[in-house]
Formats: C-alpha cells, structure tokens, sequence
C-alpha cells in the first residue's frame, strides 16, 4: 500500500472541498477500496472518509413517496428497514457478512459501480435516482459500464431515491467465496409496468432484460419466461462460471424472483 493522508471532513461542504484536491478520493466502507490499495492498483494522495458525514444518513420518505436512502447509509441499516421496499431490505441483508454490512454503504456501492454487487441490480430496476450534491442522475443514465459510471471526479453521492414498486423481489446466486452476485435479479412491477435488472452476469456490468420485462409487463408469472434466452455472448466467464452458464441462471434467477414478489 503506497502511502496518503486521511481526512475526516466533519460536514458534507468540507467534504466537497477535500475531494477537489488533487488525486482526493472518496472513502466509503472500503470494501472494494482498502484491498485496491494494499495491492497497490490505486495511488491516491488523499482519502476523504465520508463514513461520518451524518447528512447523508439514513432513510426517510420523500415528498413525493420515494424512499431516499443517505448515499452513507450502511447495508445493515437498509437491511434493519422493511417497512418502505422489503425487497431492498432483503437485497442488502445478503451483501457480504456482518462486517461489510456494517461498514459499506450503498453509496460507496453504487458508485464504485462493480459488476456483481447487489445494489445496480435494485437501482436499475426500480428506475431510481441518483442525488449529488448538484444534480440528480437518472439510474438509466447512471450506469456506463465496468465500473464506469456518469459521476465525474470529486462527486459524492448524497442519496438514492427509490420509487416504491407495488411488489419486487431480488433472487441472488451467490458467489461463495466473495459472496458477490454470480447472477443477481432484481424485479420491480409498477402496477403492470415491470423492469428487470442484472447484476454479476455482464461484461459490461448492470443491464435491463428488455424481453422478459416485456414478457411480464404482459403477464406477472414465471410461465411468461417461457422460452425466453439470453445470448452468452458478452456474458463474464470466469472459473465459477461459464458465459452460458451465467446466461442461464439469468432466466432462473429472474424465475425465482417473480416467484418471491407475488409471495
């Protein structure tokens, strides 16, 4: 690990000046971050710890009945909430074990923007927001690919802004090793409207299945998957699965997760 210094900005605005220095970076719960930089991947000057920022914590409904989530809410807090979106509490209640619960943020998640975490999955599914301190960034527009995201340098992630889908549900084969998403389906119907999303699957990261939210949006039942495949090309392919074998478990996963929202 190469050397650098650690600010703890003891508000958002001092945060937001911290992180306008040369070669800053935001620090949420590390858990991508630390290990970057103990294999010496990363070389930044100076970490901005955004953990004590309580501005932008915790989880509340919005005036116009959207679930906004602080982006340095921790997974364990989202995982404590099932009163606002089950399917979300759920979701971050199978992110890692206690320890990353305890300290990654949904923030630090989302913006980090790695291929098998959970919460792309939810983000794009339920069509959410994105907030800076500046703008707000639709979750269709959010996402750029492999860890590529619309955030410019220096942005921090303020809040994400759920809509509340009438039924959803999030069905992960996991990893066993790193516990990240093999293959993470998360399935939102707004009343009658359905958005699927996919996480740990793509080389390109988090992505819509247009044809089976066609396929639901016609009809909320695992049997309107019937025949419905996904082409392996451009799919990841590692040692803990082929490209085919992810394609796959995308109908299955997205199976299991229709089956859990109308539960």
């Amino acid at each position: 690990m190469y050397n650098f210094d650690l600010i703890r900005p003891a508000s958002l605005k001092d945060a937001i000046a911290a992180l306008q220095e040369e070669d800053a970076q935001a620090l949420g719960g590390g858990q991508t971050l630390i290990p970057t930089l103990k294999a010496r991947l990363a070389m930044p000057s100076t970490l901005v710890c955004l953990s004590g920022l309580s501005e932008i914590v915790g989880i509340c409904e919005g005036d116009d009945g959207r679930v906004c989530i602080g982006g340095a809410t921790t997974h364990a807090q989202i995982a404590r909430d099932e009163t606002q979106v089950p399917a979300l509490a759920a979701l971050a209640g199978q992110i890692g074990d206690a320890a990353v619960r305890t300290r990654g943020t949904i923030g630090g998640s989302v913006a980090n923007n790695d291929p098998s975490a959970c919460y792309p999955a939810a983000v794009l599914a339920c069509g959410a927001e994105v907030v800076t301190p500046t703008r707000g960034i639709a979750a269709d527009d959010f996402f750029q690919g492999l860890f590529e995201t619309a955030l410019t340098d220096g942005e921090i992630i303020t809040e994400v802004r759920f809509p509340v889908p009438t039924r959803a549900a999030y069905a992960k084969f996991e990893q066993p090793a790193s516990r990240f998403a093999l293959v993470g389906v998360f399935v939102a119907d707004f009343d009658g409207e359905v958005r699927v999303a996919v996480t740990g699957a793509s080389g390109n990261g988090v992505f819509r299945w247009s044809e089976a939210e066609a396929a639901l949006s016609r009809a909320f039942s695992p049997n309107a998957l019937d025949g419905l495949q996904v082409d392996p090309d451009g799919m990841l392919s590692d040692p803990h699965g082929a490209a085919d074998y992810r394609a796959h478990l995308i109908g299955v996963m997205t199976r299991r997760a229709v089956e859990m929202a109308r539960a």
